[in-house]
C-alpha cells in the first residue's frame, strides 16, 4: 500500500478541483484555467510541452495582481507548483515555487500548506538517495536491532542463508494479500537456507502479536519499534510504500526488491541453487 504522502493529497485536491463550479474558486478565470487543465490531463496531454498555454495563462493570471501578495496570487502559485509536482514530476521547478509561497505568502493557508510539502520534498529525495544503495549486486547494508523477543537480529546472523527482509504491516491489505505467497516460499525452503526478517510498520504491538498468533507459518522474527511509517528500519531504507522487500544472497549481496509470488520462489530458488 503506498504511504499517504502530503504530495499524493494535494495532488488529489488539484484533480478534485477541476470538478467543482467556478463559483467556489476566488478567482473565476482561475477557476476555468483548471478546467482546462483538466481537459487536457484526461486526454492524455500531460507534458510540460502539452501545457505550455496553461502555464503562460498562470503567469498571466499573477501578473494581474500586480506583485500584490494577495491570497488570489498564492492560489495561482499553487495550482501551478502542484503541476510540476504531480504531473511534470518537475521538484525542482515545483520546490521553487512552494518556496515562493512559503517565503512570501506565509499567512496564507496555501503558504502554510507549502511549508510541510517543502519538507516531503526532502524526505523523499533522502528516501531516494537511499534507496539507490539498495541496488541489485551491492552489499546489504545491515543493521543491528532486537527482534520481539529481545534477541539480536541482524541479516549478518545468517551468513550463508538466502534471506528476505520483509517491510509490512498488519492494516496494510496488499501485504496480507501477499503474505501467503512469502510463508509458502519459506515452508518449502526455509530448511534448504531460506531465511525471513519481517520489519512490522505497525504501531500496536498487541494487535501484532494477535495476528502473528493466528497465522499459521509466520514463524520468523519480527522487527518492531512501534512507530508506523517512522519505523526505524524503515526510514534507514527510505521505505515509502509497503510491501517493500529485499533479497539478500549468501554472500551478503542483494539480489532483488519488491520480489512476489512466483518470482520470489523463482529468485529463491536460484540463490539456493535448486
Amino acid at each position: 500500500m503506498k504511504l499517504k504522502t502530503i504530495l499524493a493529497v494535494f495532488a488529489a485536491s488539484l484533480l478534485a478541483a477541476t470538478t467543482v463550479p467556478a463559483q467556489n474558486f476566488t478567482n473565476a478565470e482561475l477557476s476555468g484555467l483548471v478546467q482546462q487543465v483538466s481537459a487536457k490531463l484526461k486526454a492524455g496531454e500531460n507534458t510540460e510541452a502539452a501545457l505550455a498555454p496553461e502555464l503562460k495563462q498562470f503567469d498571466a493570471l499573477l501578473a494581474a495582481q500586480k506583485g500584490v501578495k494577495t491570497v488570489e496570487a498564492a492560489e495561482i502559485i499553487y495550482m501551478k507548483a502542484m503541476l510540476y509536482l504531480q504531473v511534470f514530476n518537475n521538484t525542482d521547478k515545483g520546490g521553487e515555487l512552494m518556496r515562493t509561497l512559503k517565503d512570501d505568502y506565509a499567512g496564507t493557508k496555501y503558504g502554510q500548506s507549502a511549508a510541510k510539502i517543502i519538507d516531503q520534498i526532502a524526505k523523499q529525495s533522502s528516501a531516494k538517495k537511499v534507496q539507490s544503495a539498495l541496488g541489485t549486486g551491492l552489499a546489504f547494508p545491515d543493521f543491528a536491532e532486537k527482534d520481539l523477543d529481545g534477541k539480536p537480529l541482524s541479516v549478518g546472523d545468517h551468513k550463508g542463508k538466502v534471506v528476505l527482509v520483509d517491510f509490512w504491516a498488519t492494516w496494510c491489505g496488499p501485504c496480507r494479500a501477499e503474505l501467503p505467497n512469502v510463508i509458502a516460499a519459506y515452508k518449502k525452503y526455509h530448511d534448504q537456507g531460506f531465511d525471513i526478517i519481517g520489519v512490522s510498520l505497525d504501531s500496536d504491538r498487541a494487535k501484532l502479536d494477535a495476528f502473528l498468533k493466528k497465522t499459521e507459518g509466520m514463524t520468523w522474527p519480527q522487527f518492531f519499534d512501534g512507530e508506523g511509517w517512522a519505523n526505524k528500519l524503515a526510514v534507514k531504507y527510505g521505505v515509502e510504500s509497503i510491501p517493500f522487500t529485499v533479497l539478500v544472497g549468501p554472500d551478503g549481496k542483494i539480489i532483488g526488491k519488491d520480489l512476489r509470488g512466483d518470482d520470489l520462489v523463482a529468485a529463491v530458488a536460484k540463490a539456493l541453487g535448486k
